[in-house]
C-alpha cells in the first residue's frame, strides 16, 4: 500500500516539511566562524571597533601590496581611483590622486 504524501498544515520536519528536508540541514563551519565573529564584534565598544576596522584596513592594504608587488603610497593611490571609477569628474579628486 502506498502511502499518501501530505500537504498543508500537518506536514512535518521529518517528512520534507518547510524546516527540514529528505536529509538533515548541513551544519556550515562558515557561518558558525561568521557568527561567532559578529557576537565578538557586538561585544566590542564603539571605539574598540573603529581601531578594528582600521586595523583590518591596513591588513587589506598590506595585502594588496604584496599581491600587487607595489609601494604603499602607489597602492593607496590604484584604491581610491578605483573608488572613483564610475563616478562625475571632480577636478578636486583628479588634482588629489591624479
Amino acid at each position: 500500500m502506498r502511502r499518501r504524501a501530505r500537504t498543508g498544515p500537518e506536514r512535518s520536519a521529518d517528512d520534507g516539511g518547510e524546516e527540514g528536508g529528505y536529509t538533515p540541514a548541513v551544519r556550515s563551519v562558515a557561518d558558525d566562524l561568521r557568527r561567532r565573529d559578529r557576537e565578538a564584534v557586538f561585544e566590542l565598544s564603539p571605539r574598540e571597533r573603529i581601531a578594528l576596522a582600521l586595523q583590518l584596513g591596513e591588513r587589506d592594504l598590506e595585502l594588496f601590496c604584496r599581491t600587487q608587488g607595489l609601494e604603499r603610497a602607489a597602492a593607496v593611490r590604484i584604491l581610491r581611483r578605483r573608488r572613483q571609477a564610475g563616478r562625475r569628474p571632480s577636478r578636486c579628486m583628479t588634482e588629489i590622486i591624479g
